[in-house]
């Protein structure tokens, strides 16, 4: 049984690792008849105490495709039984470790945060002269930052390595290093470096040198711990938020979603949920992100500009320069003076312009009508547009009317009165050419937004009309192939015909030869020809001596196949005339045949 070699299986997971499976067996696609069997071989392994130490679930070595196997620690057949796992035991193993690298990116972003906040409150209360950086609660918070960096790291190892075990799962992949490109290698190494980057404990220092451009220029020289420089560094751990925004969307978890995007060939990444997000709700997301940039800009350039300036060391100042330069404002009465300052000020300004580029497209969209209010819109613009044209062309007939009355039908012509009614005759012309000219500019308008579903439809009918006549054409040359494939077998059949209508034709000519000369056709018959006996009562019926012809070598008449030739077994008919009144060119001539002994008369 399937389902019990399931179960039997326990080198999968790590010891003890039963409860947090039990939704591994959920179906990614909707079945659940397969799924339980990894949380079944899970849960055996884990309350048998025979798992390896793989950790969880198997580790990267693990194979789950092509030649894995699972020793089985129960087997009926004694020994170790080999396993091969089906597809239900690895979409469970899939949906598992879906589940358990969610929770890990999640564990990552909360150290990295938690980094991020106590760095920060060290570097506030050592500025504020609370305590110096050789004191023991200095030491405390750093030591506790680089034991979350630490833990920061481990979870990041420890995703790639379920990532890795997904693409091994993903492309029944065997060993794991098929799955280390140069690319993934890559990307784990700069994300250990940006996560690395911490202050460590200790007083460490050392000079910065810079020109003061607050002070004309003067060269400045202050010692500076190395804190600033590397707690700055640190705010790039906030990538961490991109990830877990992309694993908790709703169109990443959801397996028909995905199904669709693979379908499309599109590639569920951070970029493709940020714009979703900028498409649903834009004005929110841009809040946030300036919000959140206004107020990490302005920290890092106060912890830049603070050891040289006293008037960076106030924060609301630091807020006030990030804020005209976010807006490319920049009134110039307060200016960095570090290039640390200075690189913050131009990340601030780059990132400000990319801003306001977003932010007016999110205005204009939302002030854009939509599509039902763009309908009203045009109605409403073509009922007045109407309305005009009609005025327009009355006023035109008005004053032509005017002209004309002005003109022909009065005594006397009064020249400045018509000139005026011209004057407003060519203005009415004008006015009737504006209207139609807005006419055709409204309809362009129209067609080109609101009437895209109408011209869909348009579109939609054409096509189905040219489907039905393309159909009804498919039809048509089928029945004329019909038809010709009937001519064709017809022509065949034409010679048959023709030689067999000949053949008739040639036999009823035979027919009416034998019926108009029976002397011929008497001696067309072959020559072996078997005589009849004439009977007395034929004889005494005959009162006349038979023709030579009739006559065979013996002296006895032969009968010839012809009507005429046999007598008539029929009576004469009481309604028809004589043959020979019907047909006297058919009545043979009655001649004198001379023989030896006497002289009848015979029909020839």
């Amino acid at each position: 049984m399937k389902g019990q070699s399931g179960k039997e299986g326990g080198g999968g997971g790590g010891g003890g690792g039963g409860g947090g499976g039990e939704e591994a067996g959920i179906a990614l696609v909707g079945v659940h008849s397969e799924y339980p069997r990894y949380t079944e071989e899970r849960g055996s392994a884990g309350s048998g105490g025979g798992g390896g130490g793989g950790g969880g679930g198997g580790g990267p070595n693990a194979p789950l495709c092509k030649g894995g196997s699972l020793e089985s620690g129960q087997g009926s057949m004694g020994g170790s039984a080999k396993h091969k796992p089906n597809v239900g035991y690895r979409l469970g193993r899939r949906k598992a470790l879906f589940e358990k690298r969610k929770r890990i990116s999640d564990y990552a972003l909360v150290m990295g945060m938690f980094g991020i906040v106590v760095m920060v409150i060290e570097n506030e209360l050592s500025s504020a002269e609370v305590y110096g950086k050789d004191s023991f609660f200095s030491t405390a918070l750093k030591t506790l930052i680089s034991v979350s960096t630490v833990i920061l790291l481990g979870l990041i190892v420890a995703y790639h390595g379920l990532e890795v075990q997904l693409f091994m799962i993903d492309n029944c992949a065997d060993d794991w290093r098929i799955a280390m490109t140069w690319q993934r290698i890559t990307q784990i190494g700069v994300e250990l470096a940006i996560c690395a980057v911490h202050p460590i404990p200790g007083d460490y220092k050392f000079e910065w040198t810079t020109r003061l451009a607050n002070q004309g220029g003067s060269m400045g020289r202050v010692t500076v711990p190395y804190d600033v420089a590397l707690s700055l560094p640190m705010f790039l751990r906030l990538y961490l938020i991109c990830r877990v925004m992309l694993l908790h969307s709703k169109l990443f978890t959801d397996a028909s979603s995905r199904s669709i995007g693979a379908l499309n060939r599109i590639n569920f990444n951070t970029r493709f949920v940020l714009k979703t997000l900028m498409t649903i709700c834009p004005g929110t997301v841009l809040l946030v992100f300036m919000v959140s940039l206004w107020i990490i800009a302005s920290w890092t350039l106060r912890q830049c500009e603070r050891f040289h300036d006293e008037e960076h060391a106030n924060l609301l100042n630091a807020m006030w320069l990030i804020a005209i330069t976010f807006l490319s404002v920049g009134f110039g009465d307060i200016v960095p003076n570090t290039y640390c300052g200075r690189g913050i000020a131009v990340t601030t300004g780059v990132m400000g312009a990319g801003c306001t580029a977003l932010l007016v497209a999110v205005v204009s969209r939302k002030l854009e009508l939509t599509r039902a209010e763009k309908h009203v819109h045009n109605f409403m613009m073509d009922t007045q547009l109407t309305k005009r044209l009609k005025n327009a062309a009355a006023n035109v007939l008005r004053e032509t009317w005017l002209i004309y009355k002005h003109t022909r039908l009065v005594k006397r012509v009064n020249p400045g009165r018509v000139r005026t009614h011209q004057r407003k005759f060519l203005l009415a012309i004008y006015a009737l050419r504006k209207v139609k000219m807005d006419q055709r500019k409204l309809m362009d308008n129209a067609n080109t937004i609101t009437d895209m579903a109408k011209t869909q439809n348009t579109v939609y009918e054409i096509v189905s009309d040219m489907s039905s006549r393309q159909d009804t054409l498919e039809e048509r040359l089928s029945s004329l192939e019909d038809k010709l494939t009937a001519v064709q077998e017809q022509l065949e059949t034409l010679p048959d015909v023709i030689t067999r209508c000949l053949q008739q034709h040639a036999e009823r000519a035979d027919q009416r030869r034998n019926f108009l000369h029976p002397e011929s056709a008497a001696m067309m018959l072959p020559p072996p020809v078997t005589p009849l006996p004439i009977t007395s009562s034929v004889v005494s019926t005959t009162s006349s001596t038979p023709h030579p012809l009739l006559l065979g070598a013996t002296g006895t008449q032969l009968i010839i196949p012809h009507s005429r030739s046999v007598p008539n077994p029929w009576p004469p008919s009481p309604i028809l005339p004589p043959i020979s009144s019907r047909t006297p060119h058919l009545v043979p001539e009655t001649r004198p045949i001379t023989t030896n002994n006497t002289v009848t008369t015979t029909s020839s």
